[in-house]
């Protein structure tokens, strides 16, 4: 008896002393691993200083410093937009009864849009079929009568070669790309 009674006492000693070390231990590290308490008081240097590295991707990724000037941005684009309509139509790219903000709505890029209305004028193309062929986006215009690859958005290269097969599609696009890169330049966008 006294033997049961010995290794009984040794067994809840042991017990009672693994589970001591175990807290410990588990203390020590943290619920989220080593170095979390410092992190949640906010303690840490590298959340602080500028020179630490963030461990969040979307910091990662740099932002274009000439973005909020761009022409595509919300508050210019708009105004960009009111400009280049007088100056489209006296070259003859956009009709006198159409302006620049409703043709380059679908548009995600000015740039591309006044490409798009380049090509159209210099190889003769309609320009609601070339628009709906590098959107991907059908608008309320007749594209009934136009070869298209579907609702998938296209390149320019791509498009006026679908449109006009017998033309010089990668000149036509380097052109009509230096026209609209001119045209920006010109305002000053």
């Amino acid at each position: 008896m006294k033997r049961l009674i010995l290794v009984v006492a040794v067994l809840i000693l042991s017990v009672s002393l693994f589970s001591t070390v175990g807290a410990e231990r588990a203390a020590g590290q943290g619920p989220a691993g080593a170095g979390a308490s410092t992190a949640s008081q906010g303690n840490s240097k590298s959340s602080d200083s500028k020179s630490g590295h963030s461990l969040n991707p979307i910091k990662w990724v740099k932002k274009d410093k000439g973005s909020k000037n761009s022409a595509d941005s919300n508050g210019s684009r708009s105004d960009v937009e009111k400009k280049l309509t007088p100056k489209l139509q006296a070259q003859g790219v956009l009709p006198a009864n159409a302006n620049a903000t409703d043709a380059c709505a679908p548009f995600v890029a000015l740039n591309e849009c006044l490409a798009a209305l380049h090509a159209s004028h210099n190889l003769g193309l309609d320009f609601n079929c070339l628009r709906s062929s590098l959107t991907g986006v059908l608008t309320s215009a007749d594209v009934s009568g136009c070869k298209s690859a579907g609702d998938k958005a296209q390149s320019l290269h791509k498009a006026i070669h679908l449109l006009n097969p017998d033309s010089d599609a990668k000149g036509a696009t380097k052109n009509a790309e230096q026209q609209a890169k001119e045209d920006l330049k010109d305002l000053g966008a």
